[in-house]
């Protein structure tokens, strides 16, 4: 079985680190540089980056900002935002991204996936997936959340595992920023019929969330934003208790 992954998230709004609830109500939550740097230290095992308005905006991530995180830290960095095409990917990679997350782009040209699992290996596409409950079905939302889609979660997530995504990233839309716990419903069902590392976003507020993440679920790896930039969670004292628990981390 993989070792668990505990995954910080750097949501990028003109350049600064934000964080929300449910997508909204953005506040500041620090220098992304900074941040990164501090959560190496920390022991994070990886670290993701979201350019979280590059796509309503309509253009590119911030290729000089990932170059200058990528500059000052040696764990997998994934970056998303705004990627719509084999050149957008390749200028992340060369300024220091390990892996690429997409999300509205795959939605709108499927094959993209295959594009990039083709040219960059699999290994390095990220499906981002942001979900949540519509009547009862998990559907996917893009545009940062504010467009809903005729696509059903599990099924997206098969077909795009099948183009050549290589893991998936999701997001519980409902449960982001609540502190309330993950959506593990959802990463159960997909984790049913795929064979993917699945990290799962949205909804930590306790170092028991992660517990009982790593418990009831597959996922690999388990992201917050929140609690690590506000200091309410440390990555020390998460990796300890979840080693407290036997659940092999990284």
């Amino acid at each position: 079985m993989l070792k668990k992954r505990i995954i910080p998230c750097l949501d990028i709004k003109n350049g600064r680190t934000v964080k929300g609830v449910n997508f909204v109500n953005l506040k500041d939550a620090g220098d992304p540089v900074e941040l990164a740097i501090k959560y190496e230290k920390d022991g994070a095992d990886e670290l993701v980056f979201l350019d979280i308005t590059a796509t309503i905006e309509k253009r590119k991530t911030l290729v000089s900002l990932v170059e200058q995180i990528a500059s000052k830290i040696s764990i997998p960095f994934t970056v998303g935002g705004g990627i719509n095409s084999l050149e957008d990917a390749k200028a992340l990679i060369s300024a220091g991204a390990d892996k690429i997350a997409v999300n509205s782009s795959a939605v709108s040209n499927p094959r993209l996936i295959s594009t990039l699992a083709k040219e960059l290996g699999s290994q390095c596409v990220v499906l981002a997936v942001d979900t949540k409950r519509v009547e009862n079905e998990w559907r996917v939302f893009v545009n940062g959340g504010r467009t809903i889609t005729p696509l059903k979660t599990v099924q997206w997530c098969q077909k795009v595992i099948e183009l050549g995504a290589g893991e998936l990233l999701v997001t519980s839309m409902e449960s982001d920023g609540e502190k309330k716990g993950f959506s593990t419903e959802i990463i159960q069902q997909i984790e049913q019929c795929t064979n993917v590392p699945i990290i799962a976003s949205g909804g930590a507020g306790s170092i028991e969330d992660f517990v009982e993440l790593f418990n009831t679920t597959n996922a690999t790896g388990g992201l917050a934003a929140s609690i690590f930039h506000f200091n309410e969670v440390s990555i020390t004292s998460l990796k300890q208790k979840l080693k407290n628990n036997n659940i092999s981390i990284r």
